[in-house]
């Protein structure tokens, strides 16, 4: 999900998605496995699509971080999956829903 709007948010997703001028593509010859990670741009941007919350990106997963509901969206190939259901949690218990009365 996107957050904000206007020509800036348009504007990083062309060269986000053109390559940025960073050699992604072809000819970049790296052949590394190492997974692409997320454009910085592109952070202040993307919103919980459950909370509509800003993420925090980790870089040592490679994911998006939603605090609050305790839950990570992967990144693949530079792209988040923003899908709930791929979402993987990052808490044992979630966290009660509300309304809900603890014993």
């Amino acid at each position: 999900m996107l957050r904000g709007s206007g020509r800036g948010a348009a504007a990083v997703l062309r060269r986000w998605a053109s390559g940025g001028g960073q050699g992604q593509g072809q000819g970049s010859g790296s052949g590394s496995a190492r997974p692409q990670p997320l454009e910085p741009s592109l952070l202040r941007f993307l919103v919980c699509p459950l909370s509509k919350r800003p993420l925090r990106y980790e870089e040592a997963t490679n994911e998006l971080i939603n605090e609050e509901l305790g839950i990570a969206y992967p990144i693949i190939d530079g792209i988040p999956n923003m899908i709930p259901e791929a979402a993987r949690m990052t808490r044992k218990n979630p966290p009660p829903a509300e309304g809900s009365k603890q014993p």
